[in-house]
Parts: structure tokens; sequence; C-alpha cells
């Protein structure tokens, strides 16, 4: 047997009914490791060119990593990938919780899926036993709904990964959700899974996760509890959340405000999550086996907006997006937008971020209460921003319909100029970190495959002046070792942009958790990874074979978009990053400009290897053992 993962992948052909397992060689696994490296393999090879997002050529797969399901933390992932309806592009998403685990548990390192089923099916997968079972019956139904109804009908204690109602109304930005609070979001992996007529995922399994060195996992997992009091970022991250750092963002002028045009809100601290501690926060949830406990439970009884805590509680995208990017500092009114995210099944920062446009639109007078029905949507007002929401989740009105698609999509229908209040790429809202001050993060949300992004590199302040050695000693673990000026976009911040973004490539091949393993913050380092994926496989694996990994990654998903004719014209920022911010702050001012993130591109693909479009050479291919991609470019 093997250590770590289970050598079984599920295929699962919906148009045919057809179940297959397929035992793949443990050099797949090595080169691979699992995720979304592992994913592409699949897709490249079996999607044909062109395939229609939403239609039966399109291949999902969901994929957990080697170490999936070991007793230490942060290694409970799941990665989901197809191509994005939203972009036209690779889809990529990431999720945790008790799924990835149970997963493996239940016998199975990932799942392909194709077709399209002529009725809607779940699959359920029990100890190693997959069947595809009839689930008219959970159709229209909340995502707790469908929770409470699979748990009676297959296990109590099976994991439950599904599309929620939002995506059968055809909402754009729709996710796959477990535990009803845990997303493969942004890149409408939901909507994609409802195309296929599958309403869920359920598995249930007894199998434990065989390790070549349970001792030296044992020792690694006893330092994270130690370590989370000595690291003031972990120690904040399990107090408050991932909300802690609302007022530092606040603080430093990157806490995106009114869709994006400032970047301080003076409302910051009522959405704040030490505020969210003190009033409404009612326990931390975890996911399997992590000692970080960052996940928000919270509840409100009393009061217009009441929140039940079976759906969990607001992230800080969340709070940025429907709280500083509306201008609501309402903590109840943003946390009850949190639950009818969670129980529709769609992703926060897409649909937080479009309502902020169109707000701003309305501001403008490019819309008018004629286009909302009626709404005032203004910034500030948190009923307008919930009356929205729920056109949108339920697909009500001309505005829910027309938001429901995003907010570029949406800009091009009202016209008039609404395209400079977008803060898309590759059609996909950007996070709540502002790139006009973390400059590097301008060039990752430009080249990013599937559009902007927050967590596939590392953050500008932990290479920048003043860093501690603490950090700093971790990054001259991937090379880096020379801070830059705030502020800066110079040949050395491509090159940590570059290769953080590998780092984090790996850990979403690997399937690890990103507060936990990292190059810099994290419980633990680049070379704490590869000792404990050495304990849990037994290979002789280091971190330099870990980020080639990365790069295989990376590869592999611009390899797909160049094959879909994405390329350096895709990689661009909206409008509005080039003009000054308002308001007040110390990045008041601040704007991106056109010729140093052109520059910065052109060094970025020539430090990746690509060619001056932005895709990937034969040769470059062949150095990272994946020659036979080279098939997949186009000519």
């Amino acid at each position: 047997m093997p250590n770590g993962y289970n050598g079984k992948i599920l295929h699962v052909d919906l148009t045919k009914g057809k179940l297959e397992i397929e035992e793949p060689k443990e050099s797949f696994y090595r080169k691979y490791l699992g995720g979304s490296a592992m994913g592409m393999y699949y897709i490249l090879r079996e999607m044909p060119k062109g395939a229609d997002p939403l239609g039966p050529d399109n291949v999902l797969t969901l994929m957990a990593g080697v170490a999936t399901g070991a007793p230490i933390s942060g290694q409970s992932r799941l990665n989901a990938n197809a191509k994005s309806p939203i972009s036209g592009g690779i889809g990529d998403s990431q999720s945790g919780g008790f799924f990835p685990a149970e997963l493996k548990f239940a016998g199975f390192d990932g799942i392909v899926v194709k077709g399209k089923s002529p009725k809607p099916v779940y699959l359920a997968i029990v100890d190693g036993k997959p069947e595809l079972r009839d689930a008219a019956h959970l159709m229209g139904k909340l995502t707790g709904e469908v929770d409470d109804i699979l748990h009676k009908e297959v296990d109590p204690k099976a994991e439950i990964l599904q599309h929620g109602p939002a995506a059968d109304k055809g909402v754009l930005y729709s996710t796959l959700v477990s535990m009803s609070t845990r997303h493969n979001g942004r890149t409408g992996m939901g909507l994609v899974m409802a195309s296929k007529n599958l309403k869920a995922v359920v598995v249930r399994g007894t199998k434990r996760v065989e390790m070549a060195d349970s001792k030296a996992v044992a020792a690694l997992n006893k330092i994270g509890p130690k370590a989370i009091p000595e690291n003031g970022d972990m120690d904040g991250l399990a107090k408050h959340g991932t909300a802690v750092v609302v007022l530092f963002n606040n603080t430093i002028g990157t806490l995106p405000t009114r869709n994006y045009n400032e970047g301080q809100f003076e409302g910051c601290e009522p959405i704040s999550g030490e505020k969210m501690s003190e009033t409404i926060l009612k326990e931390r949830d975890t996911c399997y086996a992590c000692v970080v406990k960052c996940k928000r439970v919270v509840e409100i009884k009393d009061g217009p907006y009441k929140v039940d805590p079976k759906y969990g509680g607001p992230e800080y995208e969340t709070l940025g997006t429907f709280g500083s990017y509306c201008g609501v500092d309402d903590l109840a009114a943003v946390s009850l937008a949190n639950q009818i995210c969670n129980e529709y099944a769609v992703d926060t920062i897409a649909c937080g971020a479009t309502i902020a446009f169109a707000m701003e639109c309305f501001e403008k007078g490019i819309i008018t209460t004629k286009e909302t029905g009626g709404l005032e949507l203004k910034f500030g007002n948190a009923e307008a921003m919930l009356a929205a929401l729920n056109q949108i989740v339920r697909g009500e009105g001309a505005l829910g319909s027309i938001l429901g698609q995003g907010s570029e999509r949406a800009a091009k229908i009202w016209g008039k100029g609404a395209d400079e209040c977008i803060i898309t790429v590759k059609g996909a809202e950007s996070p709540a970190h502002m790139p006009q001050a973390k400059r590097s993060l301008a060039l990752i949300y430009a080249v990013n495959p599937f559009g902007a992004d927050h967590q596939s590199s590392e953050h500008d302040p932990y290479y920048e002046d003043g860093v501690g050695d603490f950090n700093l000693n971790r990054l001259k673990q991937i090379g880096l070792g020379a801070p830059q000026p705030a502020y800066s976009l110079t040949e050395e911040k491509v090159r940590f942009a570059y290769e953080t973004e590998v780092f984090y490539s790996m850990l979403d091949s690997a399937e690890l958790c990103q507060f936990v393993y990292g190059p810099t913050w994290t419980l633990y380092d680049g070379e704490q990874t590869a000792e404990m994926l050495r304990a849990v496989t037994g290979w002789d694996i280091t971190l330099d074979d870990l980020m080639a990994v990365g790069r295989r990654r990376l590869n592999l998903f611009r390899t797909f978009n160049a094959r879909e004719g994405l390329g350096r014209k895709d990689d661009k920022l909206p409008k509005k990053f080039f003009k000054p911010l308002v308001g007040t702050g110390p990045t008041t001012g601040f704007a991106l400009t056109h010729e140093e993130v052109d520059s910065a591109i052109d060094a970025y693909y020539k430090l990746a290897g690509f060619t001056a479009n932005g895709a990937p050479t034969r040769a470059g291919l062949k150095n990272l053992d994946i020659e036979w991609a080279a098939d997949y470019l186009p000519a």
C-alpha cells in the first residue's frame, strides 16, 4: 500500500452513468502531488479545445493531495478545476473543512467528472464504493437543508460537497460548498457542476491514511500549538480569524472602500475581527486535525438581521466586499449577507464586489431606480445591499439577473462608462488587497491564469524594507534575500512575486493550507513542508522538488489558457487601478502606471520561461518533465 494516498482516482461519466476506478502509478503522484497539478493532467487530455464551459465536454476535477487526511494541521484541502464560465480559461479553486479528509477515508484521492446526466443525480462514495443516486428531491433547497437530508439518507457522519440553488438560477459565480461554509469559489465551479446535473458528492469512509513515519508527523504536529502564541500573525488569525486584518489594512491604506475608490473606511472598526469577537462570535471552527481554528461561527438572535450559526461567519474578504466596498459598517448586515451567500452557494468576493460596482454606477447616474427596480442602491445602504443580494441569488428581476452575471458583463449591458467602475481581471472581481500599494500583487492579479487572486503569491510587506529576520530567513529558503523599498515594483519584486507564486502553486497541488504552510509567516516554513511530506509519503523529496511541482502547475495552466486563446491580451488590469485613490490615508493619490505593469509582465514572462504572448515553450515543458503537454500548445 502507498503511504499518504490511496492510489485510486474515480472517473465519472455522467452521460453514460458509468463509474470507473483508475490506479495510477506511484510516479504519477510524485510528479503532481495532487490538487490542480493532477487535475490539469486529466483536463488537458480529456477536454477538447473550445469546449463549452457549461456543456458536457467540460471536465471537472476534484482532487485531494498526497498528505490529505494525515493527523496534522493544514492538510484537509480540496481543489476543483474545470474550464471557467467566467473567463473561458482555466478555473481553479480550493476549499478546506472535513470533506477533503473524508474523501481520502472513503478510498479515493480524486474524482474526474465529465458528461451530463439526463436527470439530477448525486454521487455517493461509502467505504470505497461509488454510486450515482437520484437527486430530484434535493433541487431548489438551501445548502443546509440538503446537508440535513443527505446526512439522514447516507450517513450522519458523511461530508457533502454541493452546488446551491443559485447555480440552478444561472448565477455565474456560484460555488461548490461543504459544511454550508467551506467554498470552492471564485471561478464558477458551482455553475459547472450544476450544468452537469450533478447536485452533490457525498463521502464517508473509515479507512485512515497510512504514513511512512508516523512519529515524525506527530513530532511536527506538536510544533503547531507551541508556535501559535509566539507568532503574532498566527495568534491573531487564531483569535480573530482572517478578519484580524481589517484594522491593519485600514491603517496602511489598503482596505478597499466604496468600490476600490479609497483605501481607508471610516466604518472599519464596527466590522473588524476584534468587534466580531467581542459581540457576535459564538465559537471558533476548524478544519480536520487543524489547531489554528481560524473559522468564525457567529450568531445574532435579535434585531433586523438575524444570523444562524449553522452558516458560520464572515471572513475578511466578505467583510471587505459587503462592508467597506459597499460603504456598509453594519456587522449584522454583513454577517447576514455571508449567511445568504452560504445558503445559496455563491462567492462572496464576486457577489459583494458586483453589488459595490452597481452602487458606484448608481451614484454616478449610469443606472437609476429604473434599472434597480426602485432600490436606492447607494453606498452605505445596508438594506439595499441585502435586497440586491437576495435578487441575485434567487434570480429575481432584471437587476438580479444582470448582477448574477458579474460586474464585467453588467458593465457591457449598461454601457455609459460603466466599464470605468469594474475591478475585474479575466472576468473575476478583485479581492480586498489593493495592488496600488501592494504592487507585486498588481503583477500577480494580471498574470494569474484564473484572474485576480490574493492567495496566489505572498504579499509585498513581507519583502519590503523593515521585514523581520523571521520572515526573511524563511524567504531565503527559496532564494529571496533582498527586501525592496515600499510600494516598488522592481525586477527583484517581480522575482519575489514569481517565486512565491511558485510556492503557493505547489501548495495548491500538494493541497496544503496557505495559512499553515508557507514561505513567510505561517506555522511551518518551506523546509518543514518538505519534511512533513517526506514523513507522510516516505519519498526523499526536497523543497526544490516541491517548487518544481509548483512550476508544473503554472505551466499546465498557461498551456490550457494558450490552447483556449488566452494570452498577453488577457493579462491586463482594470482602468480603475490606474486612477489615483481618493479619500484619506497614506495611499491617497496612489495609482499604478501602465509602463511599470507592462515592464513587470515582460520580466515575469522572461523569468518563467514563457513566450512574449505568455505561453509555455516545448523546451520549458520538457525541462519540467511534462513534455506531453506541448501537444496542447497552439501551433
